[in-house]
């Protein structure tokens, strides 16, 4: 087991180019594991994983079952597939129904990621048009991880994180551009 933190990222609609600006300044040798949520298209985006590693220089790639959670790497959530995070730090995947209409479920992933991390979890939550990712932010706070939610003036589509801070339990609502310094900087006390 590692370390070192896991830092998820959930998006929905509107989010992916906040993903890649967040993304662009990581570089070789960063040492925590980054796990993308995006709720995506299975057709429409066969690329993204060469597209995020060539805005970072770090090696994305897709989850698969049963690895393990490694730093310095940019993990991309398969489109229809749950990812969950195991107690030893590898990823299951799984095909059970839709949570918030979605399939991978941000809630999902972001409640199996605190129980396995605890307070070496950030998780963020971007643009979107659904609940999804509010529920398991209350639940990541609640395990001592940090819980951040884009400031939905900056979001283009602001349902998502207003409904995350309307429920409460969130450390930071941040504008996009604020985002990386906190969190992929060192952690906050």
């Amino acid at each position: 087991m590692s370390n070192n933190r896991l830092i998820v990222i959930g998006g929905s609609a509107g989010s992916l180019h906040v993903m890649f600006d967040l993304l662009s300044g990581l570089r070789p040798g960063f040492p925590d594991a980054v796990l993308i949520v995006l709720h995506r298209n299975t057709q429409s985006d066969t690329g993204l994983e060469e597209l995020m590693s060539a805005k970072t220089g770090l090696p994305c790639k897709e989850v698969e079952e049963k690895e393990p959670v490694l730093p310095g790497i940019i993990y991309l959530c398969p489109p229809d597939y749950h990812v969950l995070i195991e107690k030893q730090h590898t990823f299951s995947l799984d095909y059970s129904e839709r949570v918030n209409f979605s399939r991978p479920s941000i809630d999902v992933t972001f409640k199996s990621a605190a129980l396995a991390y605890g307070e070496s979890l950030t998780a963020v939550l971007l643009s979107g048009a659904n609940a999804d990712g509010a529920g398991g932010l209350e639940f990541v706070k609640q395990q001592g991880g940090l819980t951040v939610v884009q400031d939905p003036s900056t979001a283009e589509v602001s349902f998502m994180p207003e409904y995350a801070i309307a429920r409460g339990k969130i450390d930071l609502v941040l504008r996009a551009e604020d985002m990386p310094a906190v969190i992929f900087g060192p952690r906050p006390v």
